[in-house]
């Protein structure tokens, strides 16, 4: 949901050492827990006619009698800083949840000058105990890839993946209508609906950026993944934060993960694409730049994040095939390629696991 739900080893509020403290949400809270998922969870923000229709239904929902709780983390200068939203909802009781209590975390934000410091760990931690108290026993959310692992310390666990069906009919209220296969533009009866709803029945996919290395004899280097048993070797790069464009996040996450700059203009190896699968109800697609050959000091200079990688390692491509699962190393073969041709390589065999 968003980045600062990587697992961080302290999460201490800016300048003070202390942990971040999540305060309990009120009505009040209802307009900036809007923004906040409209600024950094939705893929399209909304307009401010929605901001202000979803303010009015969710105010009176934070209220003890509602159906809604959250927690939130103010900054030094009283704005949200960080937001943590859930949705409880009935279903039919059963050994595991005898109350018949489910909540849904709908909503994990953090403004980005605040991210990687625990603030969403803090809030969502607060809101499970706190929904915990209130006999919920089933907890449901969405995690992002890189979201997933403190996901799992809080206890969830994978499922299958997502289906969702849209069937809504809205009057055309708002001045602000959707175009696109099946939505015709001012025709009586055409069935339109709002961007922020057409948005939601689109397919969804989350978006990541690798940079390609290799030594000066054209050995690839990866790193070894900390946290992913199932790829343990693992180009530089990540998932892209909101506002960001492919390129801007290989730099970005190539500058964290080993400290080394991405040298300009960009040069596309490969598309990557998976479709969903058990362990991630969203397709993936990724671009994979080349970042060139490294000098042995440059090797020899990179700076791990503990948290992610925990060695760098050059070997020559073949070497490579033995440590990798075999998709991981058609990848790795097909980037080789189109370093060597010129020719950018697409490769779409990058699907989750169906089992």
């Amino acid at each position: 949901m968003n980045r600062d739900t990587t697992p961080a080893p302290t999460a201490g509020a800016p300048g003070t050492g202390r942990p971040p403290v999540a305060r309990v949400a009120t009505p009040a809270d209802a307009e900036g827990i809007v923004r906040m998922h409209s600024a950094y969870v939705l893929s399209e923000p909304l307009s401010e006619e929605w901001i202000r229709r979803c303010t009015t239904q969710l105010a009176p929902r934070l209220t003890t009698t509602g159906d809604a709780r959250a927690y939130v983390i103010d900054a030094p200068n009283g704005s949200m800083a960080a937001c943590a939203l859930g949705l409880i909802h009935s279903m039919l009781p059963a050994p595991a949840y005898p109350e018949g209590l489910a909540a849904r975390v709908h909503v994990v934000a953090t403004r980005p000058g605040f991210r990687r410091r625990g603030y969403a760990r803090a809030v969502v931690t607060a809101l499970l105990a706190r929904l915990r108290t209130e006999h919920v026993t089933l907890f449901e959310l969405h995690a992002s890839e890189e979201a997933a692992p403190l996901y799992r310390e809080l206890g969830f666990a994978g499922s299958a993946a997502l289906m969702r069906m849209t069937r809504l009919e809205v009057p055309a209220t708002l001045g602000e209508q959707a175009t696109g296969p099946g939505l015709r533009d001012g025709s009586e009866g055409s069935g339109r609906m709002p961007t922020e709803v057409y948005a939601e029945t689109v397919p969804k996919a989350t978006c990541f950026a690798c940079v390609y290395f290799t030594d000066e004899e054209d050995r690839p280097l990866q790193l070894h993944s900390v946290y992913s048993p199932a790829h343990p070797w693992q180009l530089a790069g990540g998932t892209m934060d909101p506002g960001e464009r492919p390129w801007e996040t290989a730099v970005r996450e190539c500058r964290e993960e080993t400290g080394l700059t991405v040298p300009g203009p960009p040069r596309l190896l490969a598309t990557v694409y998976g479709l969903p699968g058990a362990a991630w109800p969203y397709s993936t697609l990724g671009l994979v730049f080349d970042g060139g050959r490294l000098t042995a000091e440059q090797i020899r200079g990179i700076a791990l994040d503990p948290r992610e990688h925990d060695e760098a390692r050059v070997l020559p491509l073949g070497a490579w095939e033995a440590l990798m699962p075999p998709r991981d190393f058609a990848r790795l073969r097909a980037l080789a390629e189109a370093r060597r041709s010129g020719v950018a390589a697409y490769f779409d065999a990058w699907d989750w696991e169906t089992e």
